[in-house]
């Protein structure tokens, strides 16, 4: 088209600016695991990684990122205490293993704008999470979930005893946001009584949702290789045969499992 030519009305509209995102976390794997992730789509771009808080705040100052993701245990300055700084600069989605009630409850209301806890989500969640928190959505995984759930209560106990209101925990185990369910008591006590791993028990977690070795693989950012190793160790722990027998055990409904429901 020539410089003095009007645009067609039926040329396609441009494509919008890809979102801009800074990982921020202290394990150069991760880093480098989030950002092949992210950076595989069109829509986003990572335009700097950090090592600590402080590497996160200088690199939003120059870069100017749409949504930045944050670990909270850093050397250095950690993500708590970088958090109000980086969110008068951009949204901050915190992606961490820690999974504390009072640092997740912590992390929301220093101005977070999404909690995902390794090991509970997919990558395609991960990509949604981003999109939403640029939005300005909450995005928050199970654990996440439970925290705010429990702090909810203790600011209000008696809310749940309207019996024409719902219940917030059966709106939030109700909501496509929330797929896994909240309560984790029947997992810990497999955990413990089988004696797994905290990975291998993330990893349980992950089989006992329906995800299959190449989502799990995903969301832990670990080979499928590693998946099956772990899962060889699950399963020989769990003394079962097949996936449908482990997560009976794990959940509870399994005449041999510790607090069976049967």
């Amino acid at each position: 088209m020539r410089s003095h030519e009007m645009p067609s009305p039926f040329d396609p509209p441009p494509l919008p600016a890809p979102l801009r995102v800074i990982v921020a976390d202290d394990n150069p794997v991760v880093r480098a695991g989030l950002t092949a992730l992210l950076s595989g789509r069109p829509d986003i771009t990572v335009v700097a990684e950090a090592a600590d808080g402080r590497e996160a705040y200088e690199a939003a100052r120059t870069r100017r990122p749409d949504v930045i993701l944050l670990d909270v245990r850093m050397p250095g300055v950690d993500g708590l205490s970088a958090l109000p700084h980086l969110v008068r600069l951009a949204p901050v989605l915190m992606l961490t293993y820690s999974r504390e009630s009072e640092i997740v409850q912590e992390a929301l209301r220093r101005g977070a704008g999404g909690y995902l806890v390794h090991g509970e989500f997919t990558a395609d969640r991960l990509v949604t999470a981003v999109r939403d928190v640029k939005e300005g959505r909450a995005h928050l995984t199970a654990t996440a979930a439970g925290a705010l759930l429990a702090r909810l209560r203790a600011e209000d106990p008696g809310r749940d005893a309207d019996a024409n209101t719902p219940t917030t925990s059966t709106a939030l185990e109700q909501s496509p946001i929330w797929p896994e369910p909240l309560s984790r008591m029947q997992p810990l006590v497999a955990q413990s009584r089988y004696m797994l791993s905290t990975r291998e028990a993330e990893i349980m977690d992950l089989i006992a949702s329906g995800m299959n070795n190449q989502q799990i693989a995903a969301a832990c950012f670990i080979s499928e290789k590693t998946v099956k190793n772990h899962i060889n160790r699950i399963f020989a722990k769990l003394h079962s045969t097949s996936r449908a027998e482990a997560t009976a055990k794990w959940l509870g409904t399994s005449p041999d499992s510790p607090g069976s429901r049967r």
